[in-house]
């Protein structure tokens, strides 16, 4: 059966991000999971770089623009496209470019949709300046198309199909800000990559996110540690299969770290699932804590790893 065009279009936008969702539990060697709740209501970052905010309850007020970084930075190129395209016709146009190798054409309709709010073609831009996908890298685009993208949608409904696009909007600008921007204005600050994560792990339940979130948490920097809140940001986002999290979560467990339970089964569990999950070169560390802890646990703790994991696997269903 043929796919109309345009929801072809639509499908494959939609590829360009997948999030996993499921609820967190907390652990008690033995006993089955004990489902929990977010551990902090959602509250908006008190400002996001780059456009205006709706005004609602749950957006951010109206920011001020970072020194340097101009709003009419945002469109790298004039459109080829006519006035009277619609947003989506530029958006479609673009994408079908995009999916055709033809880089440049992709570029110009796509920024002509993210001019007109196209929240995807806002993200989609922001991707290929971050990975110098058919463009020059640049990070300092990204972080504007990112930061436009945020703000504009802070309030959207978590349960729209934009929401995971603007939820990772908000992951890339705090990635953008805890590490800062070379030769840029945007400089390095935990405090405001907490606000970032915080506002995406809570109002939209971003595992990546959380994850993050709970590594701030968990680190010794900018006065923010509170192990306590880490954990439980690494059980939300590892019941909704962040790898990373699962890893670092499973390891906390295997050796008792960090003020949770010293649990060698629940946490070989993690591990085994987070090993599964594994894919990248970056993911080197994963493999080595599965393996150090395998290396340390005895055939009972590893039976019970499995079986955990398999009632683990049955509540995802």
């Amino acid at each position: 059966m043929r796919i109309p065009d345009a929801l072809r279009i639509v499908l494959a936008g939609a590829a360009f991000l997948a999030v996993a969702s499921a609820h967190a539990f907390e652990y008690k060697e033995g006993a089955a999971p004990v489902r929990t709740v977010a551990p902090l209501a959602p509250v908006p970052p008190a400002e996001i770089p780059g456009g205006n905010v709706a005004t609602s309850s749950l957006a951010a007020p109206a920011p001020a623009m970072p020194s340097g970084i101009a709003p009419t930075a945002l469109a790298p190129a004039d459109s080829a496209l006519p006035g009277t395209t619609s947003a989506f016709q530029a958006f479609r146009t673009g994408t079908q470019a995009y999916l055709a190798g033809e880089k440049q054409k992709a570029v110009q309709d796509l920024s002509y949709a993210a001019d007109q709010g196209h929240a995807l073609a806002t993200w989609k831009l922001g991707r290929m300046y971050a990975e110098g996908d058919g463009v020059k890298q640049s990070h300092i685009k990204a972080f504007r198309y990112f930061s436009k993208l945020a703000s504009d949608n802070a309030d959207t409904s978590p349960y729209s199909p934009q929401a995971r696009f603007v939820s990772n909007a908000f992951v890339a600008v705090g990635g953008y800000y805890q590490t800062g921007i070379a030769n840029s204005d945007v400089k390095p600050s935990v405090e405001r990559a907490r606000e970032m994560y915080s506002y995406a792990a809570s109002y939209f339940g971003d595992p990546d996110a959380q994850y993050r979130l709970a590594r701030i948490f968990l680190e010794d920097k900018g006065g923010l540690k509170d192990t306590r809140q880490g954990a439980r940001w690494l059980s939300l986002a590892a019941n909704k299969g962040q790898h990373q999290a699962q890893a670092l979560l499973g390891y906390m467990l295997f050796k008792g770290e960090a003020g949770l339970p010293h649990s060698p089964a629940r946490g070989l569990m993690w591990l085994s699932l987070a090993r599964e999950g594994a894919a990248s070169a970056e993911d080197g560390w994963i493999v080595q804590y599965y393996d150090d802890a395998y290396a340390h646990s005895n055939d009972e703790e590893r039976g019970l790893a499995q079986t955990y994991a398999q009632q683990w696997a049955s509540s995802q269903r």
